[in-house]
């Protein structure tokens, strides 16, 4: 079992500042706040809250289960049948990152609509709850940070307070830099506008990329792992 020192809590700090750079703590905010008409401050700070506290919820159940499974888990996890299977996962994954660089994304019209639901004259907050929860929904299977976190946080040797408190301060931190963008916008709009513009137009351009290689370096560790397990690697 690890101790909370600096260095883990830098590495923590880390993995959540990668992780604001998602579509639901960065991208989508900034389309928000570039929407047309008054800026509305007020529900873009509430649905990243509310993503925030999406990704507490899971990030809490799924640390909370890990100290119940861990042995059995890793028991499991370690027969050959789950290797293989494994093995198979992995290589699909990597094969599947090639086509889906080359995919157009659909962010962009999905995006507006959620615009609309959160910022638009007809927004409600059960629309903006509701953005919130799909976003981090479609979205958190591919947080390979914050899964990471997730298993850092479980290997501490801290109570399950203390690690649901760590979490908790994890997930403000990938928020943070969406509500500093969002505070400038409100004190400078006029300097910040074109540059919101030229982040939300680099994510959008590279957005399917990452995606891939996500996946494909997901894909390629979970077969290198399930090789070397099974004796295949020499």
């Amino acid at each position: 079992m690890a101790e909370l020192d600096l260095t883990l809590a830098g590495v923590l700090a880390v993995l959540a500042l990668i992780d604001s750079t998602s579509f639901g703590t960065l991208l989508i905010p900034i389309w928000f706040m570039l929407a047309p008409g008054r800026l509305r401050a007020g529900r873009i700070l509430l649905f990243l809250l509310a993503v925030a506290s999406c990704y507490l919820v899971v990030g809490v159940a799924l640390y909370s289960g890990l100290g119940a499974v861990a042995e059995p888990l890793g028991r499991l996890v370690t027969t050959t049948p789950v290797l293989w299977a494994q093995l198979v996962i992995g290589v699909v994954l990597v094969i599947w990152s090639f086509p889906l660089e080359k995919r157009p994304s659909r962010q962009p019209g999905r995006l507006l609509r959620w615009r609309d639901a959160v910022v638009g004259d007809g927004g409600s907050v059960r629309s903006l709850l509701g953005v919130a929860v799909l976003a981090v929904g479609l979205e958190v299977a591919t947080m390979v940070p914050y899964l990471a976190a997730i298993g850092i946080i479980a290997s501490l040797e801290v109570s399950w307070l203390v690690g649901s408190g760590v979490l908790l301060g994890y997930c403000l931190v990938m928020v943070a830099p969406a509500g500093i963008l969002l505070a400038a916008r409100l004190a400078a709009a006029g300097p910040v506008e074109p540059l919101l513009r030229r982040i939300e137009s680099w994510m959008q351009k590279n957005a399917q990329s990452t995606l891939a290689w996500t996946v494909g370096i997901v894909g390629f560790l979970l077969a290198i792992n399930a090789a070397d397990s099974l004796g295949l690697l020499g």
